[in-house]
Parts: structure tokens; sequence; C-alpha cells
């Protein structure tokens, strides 16, 4: 008879003997409850589902909807319960999850349906609830990745053989759930059972999944009200249907055919006109009703930075003075920064900035006055100055980009028909398949680790342990506004993450196995490893992505 496995538990305050094998359901089992359902596990700071065994002492960190961890595994398993509801009531149809919508829930398409009735939503619902309520398994086996291909084939897969067949492996992963087969980028729960809370309604041409708050797991949000960024999404996403690349397959057969620089100079071509139709919308404004002030809010690493050097120039050609002024250098030195709950310097909070003395210069700089504008220095934490006045003249737009831009309290003083309000951010388009979109703060993470590391002098563990508070202050104070805007810009190009793959692979693999951060690190490393690296040559020295991996020709 062998020895038992030491286990530890980290977040529930125990310690335990089990036998070789156990699974972390049996360990779970064994533990006190917490209030919800555990999904996964951190074993070793390495997500596993709760069907893994152990056969080493292990410390356990178990993790239910509440987390960012959890409310992932949520996620992915409610779409594989979807997936297998519309296989039974549509056979023969594709369902596509096109991309987010509101704070937790996804907006949903099949083939050759143009629109949904409450009938057919609440068929899907009633299907689902079934499935739930049976608590059929869902199994994880690993198999020759030419058996998962001719599952794949028999299922009508076509965009997932298209990524296994750009990034070839011998084996590979297959879920399984009664009679339906799919693969999703992460654990799933060991069973439908779990997924209790959700809801579906029509939506457009399709529908609308509804899932659990992860701050509020208990309530679900089903009237969404984001007409702006629906269209942005739709836009973009028909875009890169017709340029050929609505998966992360198709990225890379065109990367493996040589066509990386013909896909730079698409998606740079496109951002292109859009800076120029929103700067074509702005001169309306300003003839129509003498806006002044172009205010530029959107989350982290959205590149509002770049948008607004870039918008600037199209208002140029158009005869228009831009004057630009950057948010984060009103910062207040960083021991003035107001702390979160976790005792975390809160950047994302208004606060953080000096209100007092910004809204003094925009005063100042709106009657005519010259004003020097302050630079805040990351590194050092410490505000400096340009030593190079700003004025306004009668052709002047004052473009101002920050978090807080759609903010109200930001600028009380400006009359509202003097504000042009634009929200900015990297709505991923291209999805890794039909079911498994890359979710837009992946992309911005990605951004910010290359950012931080070469520029602001931040490694991947502090990036990656600043990143939820980062989110939770996007949560409190930028996405309440973002339906503010005028007009909303997409900042992402389809082809960037695999520019930023090697640069994100580098640092990331810096992060010790001995912290929390490490399974991030490394669901986003095997994330990378299926994108083709495009090297950097043929990206301009405009674009968007060089505010992130350097070489731009703009001063920032």
């Amino acid at each position: 008879m062998t020895d038992p496995i030491k286990v530890i538990c980290e977040n529930l305050g125990g310690e335990l003997e089990v036998p070789m094998g156990t699974t972390l359901l049996e360990v779970a089992e064994r533990l006190t409850p917490g209030p919800r359902p555990f999904l996964a596990a951190l074993v070793n700071n390495r997500i596993k589902e709760l069907s893994y065994r152990i056969y080493t002492p292990v410390t356990v960190r178990f993790v239910d909807i509440t987390s960012f961890e959890g409310i992932r595994v949520y996620q992915r398993t409610a779409w594989f319960l979807l997936q297998k509801a519309v296989r039974d009531l549509y056979p023969g149809r594709t369902l596509h999850i096109r991309h987010s919508m509101g704070q937790n829930g996804f907006y949903c398409e099949i083939d050759g349906i143009d629109s949904f009735s409450d009938r057919q939503t609440g068929a899907l619902k009633a299907r689902i609830r079934e499935l739930v309520e049976r608590d059929l398994p869902i199994r994880r086996t690993k198999a020759l990745t030419s058996e998962v291909r001719a599952r794949y084939a028999e299922e009508g897969f076509t965009d997932k053989i298209a990524l296994l067949d750009s990034r070839p492996r011998l084996y590979s992963d297959l879920y399984t759930l009664d009679d339906t087969a799919g693969y999703f980028y992460g654990s799933l729960a060991p069973s439908t059972g779990y997924v209790r809370h959700f809801d579906i309604e029509p939506y457009y041409n399709g529908f609308y999944l509804a899932l659990p708050l992860r701050t509020d797991p208990d309530r679900i949000v089903r009237t969404v009200h984001q007409d702006k960024m629906f269209g942005i999404f739709r836009e973009y996403q028909s875009w890169v249907r017709i340029m050929g690349v609505p998966t992360v397959g198709d990225v890379n057969a065109k990367v493996l055919a040589g066509d990386a620089g013909g896909m730079i100079k698409l998606a740079e071509a496109f951002h292109e006109r859009k800076f120029a139709e929103v700067a074509d919308a702005i001169l309306q404004a300003n003839l129509l009703r003498g806006t002044r002030v172009v205010l530029i809010s959107g989350p982290s690493s959205s590149g509002k930075t770049t948008s607004a050097k870039r918008l600037g120039i199209q208002l140029g050609v158009l005869g228009l003075n831009p004057v630009l002024i950057s948010l984060d250098d009103y910062f207040v030195d960083r021991e003035k920064t107001p702390k979160d709950a976790d005792g975390e310097y809160d950047y994302e909070a208004l606060e953080a900035i000096d209100l007092d003395l910004f809204n003094d210069h925009l005063g100042r700089l709106m009657r005519g006055e010259s004003v020097d504008i302050p630079r805040y220095d990351f590194i050092t934490g410490r505000r400096t100055w340009h030593n190079a006045p700003l004025t306004l003249d009668e052709r002047s737009i004052l473009v101002i980009e920050g978090i807080h831009g759609l903010n109200p309290r930001l600028t009380p003083s400006i009359p509202e028909e003097q504000k042009f309000r634009i929200y900015i951010s990297c709505f991923t388009s291209v999805a890794m398949d039909n079911l498994s979109r890359i979710a837009t703060t992946d992309n911005r993470l990605l951004r910010r680790l290359t950012r931080d590391y070469t520029q602001r002098g931040a490694d991947a563990l502090a990036t990656l342990s600043r990143w939820a508070s980062v989110r939770r202050g996007e949560e409190r104070h930028i996405f309440p506004y973002q339906e503010n805007a005028d007009v909303m810009l997409n900042s992402s190009l389809f082809y960037e993450i695999s520019v930023l793959r090697p640069y994100a692979e580098k640092i990331l693999r810096e992060v010790p196995d001995t912290v929390p951060e490490y399974d991030e690190a490394r669901r986003i490393l095997k994330f990378l490893d299926n994108f083709i690296p495009i090297p950097p040559d043929e990206i301009p020295p405009t674009s968007i992505l060089r505010e992130f991996i350097g070489g731009s020709s703009f001063k920032y």
C-alpha cells in the first residue's frame, strides 16, 4: 500500500492526506464547502480541472465563479452546453459565438437563421436546462491529432481543423459531452450541472446568452443597451470575414502562404479610413455646434495615445489645429494615489488625476491663455514639466485622451455642445474558432505586458499582479460611460497577436512558478502558441501597435 499524499488547501485553511490518484473533486468533497460550487483549482499555481488526479504532494487553491479563473471556466462550460443544445435542435447548423456583450454576456448567431423569436430562444433555454438537470459528465481525452481531426471533420468543424493544420501537434485534447465533441482553450467544469444560472433572449439577427456576474453571481443582466459597441463589432467582423481571416487558423494560413505583409497593409488602411471618418464627424460638429474639445476614453492599452495623434493628423488635413493633452500627465505623485480594497495603487480611480490642476489648465486654455503642461514619469512616479507652453487659436481643437475622458466629472465647466466624445478599445474580432472568441481583455493585456516592460520598467509579474485591480477599476470608472460616446473606434489589428507573441513570450517566461500569477502567465503562453509569429518589419511607424512594441514615429 502506498503512502498517503499530503494536500495543502490554501484558501480553505485545511491540510489533509489522500490516497495516490485522488481527484480534486474528491478532495473538495472532504473539505468544508464554500458558499458556491468549486469549478476548478490551482494546483501549485497551475489551473486544473476537478478531474485532475493527485500523485505528489501539492498546494491547492479551489476557485469558484467569483474569481477571474472561475468565471472563465463557467463561461466555457456554458458555451459547450449551448453547442450541444444547438446541435440537438438545429442539426447540421453552425453556432457562432460572435463577441461579448454587456458585463458578462455573448452575442450568438446560427448559420441560416436570420432572426430568433421568443419561442426559439425559449426552446434553447429549455434544452440547456434539461442538460443541466441531467448533470451529464464532460470528459477530456488526449488522442492523436489525426484522430481528433477526423472527429472534427465528422462534426463539420472546419474552423478547428484550420487551426490544427496550421499548428500541427502529435497529440491534441478533445472534449466530449454526450454525443457532442468540442475543444476549448482552457478548463471546463466536470459536468453540465454546474451551469445553473443563464438566460437567452433574441437580439438582432441572433440571440444574447447572459451569464452571471463574477462580482454578483446570483444576478443575470438580461437587458443590454450597447448599440454603438454592437455596431463596431459587427462592422469589424464583417470586414475580417470579407478579408478571409475570421479565425486564427485563417490568419495562420495567410502567414504560411507569405501574405503577412498584405494583411498588415489592409488592416492599417482600414484604421486610416476610420480615423478620417471620425475627423470628418468632428469637423461637422465644430461647424454645427461649435465643438472645441475632443475627449478620447478607453480602457488600459486600448491605443488611446496613438489614436489621438493619428486623429490629430486627420484633423490637420481638414484645416483644423489639433492640440493634444494626455490625462496620464495629470496623475498625482505616486504616494498621493488612492488605493483600492487590496491596498494597491488605484490608477483607474478618477481621484488619481489632479482634477483641480487639470480643470485650471483647461479653463485657461479655453480663454486663449498660454499654459505649461506637466509630464508624468511612470518610472519615478513623479510629475515633471514640458517647458513648452500650449495655446489655442480660433482653429484649435483640444484633443484630450485618457481613461476618464467620458466621465462627466472630468470636464464639468465645458458646455456639452462643445464636447465630442470618442470611446476606443481593441474589440478583438478574429476568433480562435466559431465558439471560442479571443477576449478583448487578453488582447489588451498582451499590449500592456509588452509596453510596461519596454517603456515603463515593469516586468511581467508586476503587470500581472496589477491586472485584476486594473480590470476592477475599469468596471467601476470606464465601462459605465462607454455608451455616452458620439463614436466608437476599434483599435484592434487582426494580425497583432501574431506580432506580439515573441515580445510577450520572452517576458512571460520570467514569471516563477512560486507565485499565484504563474498560472496566468502559463495560460497566456499556451494561448500564444496557437499563433504563427509575424515579424514587425512591415508595420508602419504610425501604427497603433508601435505604441506597444516600439519604433513609432510619434513621440510619447
